[in-house]
């Protein structure tokens, strides 16, 4: 699995790495037992501070999506990982807010893309 940090977005780093992780073990690119890249690997491959890393795997660790064996590095759990409302309201929210910076940045009216997703998935207009 590549990682990647969007600069722009507004997003928090270790955010950015929790559901990158998240997405990959919700969409299968990253399965159980699958051995993640060290703190100072990841760190260093996306050029952010080691501390930014360790904060989105201890978090992680904590919620029991991975785990870290002492001297030989961290992995993905056996669990199964499903957005709950809160965690899908919150992605929705970003997203949102990412889109609309980027359509105020090119000057396009929300509007026109509001239209544009309206007839993408069946045509009713706001």
């Amino acid at each position: 699995m590549t990682f990647h940090l969007d600069h722009r977005s507004g997003v928090p780093f270790y955010r950015q790495i929790i559901d990158q992780i998240l997405g990959g073990i919700a969409t299968g690119s990253l399965q159980a037992g699958e051995q993640l890249p060290t703190v100072r690997a990841l760190a260093v491959e996306l050029k952010v501070n080691l501390n930014t890393v360790a904060k989105a795997y201890k978090e992680l660790e904590i919620r029991g999506v991975l785990t870290t064996q002492q001297g030989s590095g961290t992995f993905v759990a056996a669990v199964t990982v499903e957005a709950d409302a809160v965690e899908r309201r919150r992605l929705i929210v970003q997203l949102a807010d990412e889109l609309l910076a980027k359509v105020a940045s090119r000057g396009v009216p929300p509007q026109d893309v509001l239209n544009e997703l309206a007839e993408r998935i069946g045509g009713a207009r706001p």
